[in-house]
């Protein structure tokens, strides 16, 4: 992660209420942190929030191990993970 891209979370950004391993989906495309390009659509877990809630850190399975750091606008909730 470039630190131009780490700074732009500093801003006053919209917070959401997903939380560490709600499974969420793509609204639009995103670029894992090894460059490859994940399409609208994508599920996967989230594994870090930044912030409380300012930007997530998002596994998917598919390439395997895949991490991207994504906005709250970015993404919406599949499935809760349990309490």
């Amino acid at each position: 992660m470039t630190l131009e891209f780490a700074y732009q979370f500093r801003q006053d950004a919209a917070r959401s209420d997903l939380r560490d391993l709600d499974r969420v989906a793509l609204m639009t495309a995103a670029t894992s942190d090894d460059g490859d390009v994940l399409a609208p659509g994508t599920e996967g877990t989230i594994v870090s929030v930044y912030r409380g809630g300012e930007a997530y850190v998002v596994e998917f399975p598919t390439p395997v191990g895949a991490l991207a750091t994504v906005r709250p606008e970015n993404i919406r909730l599949v499935e809760r993970a349990p309490v």
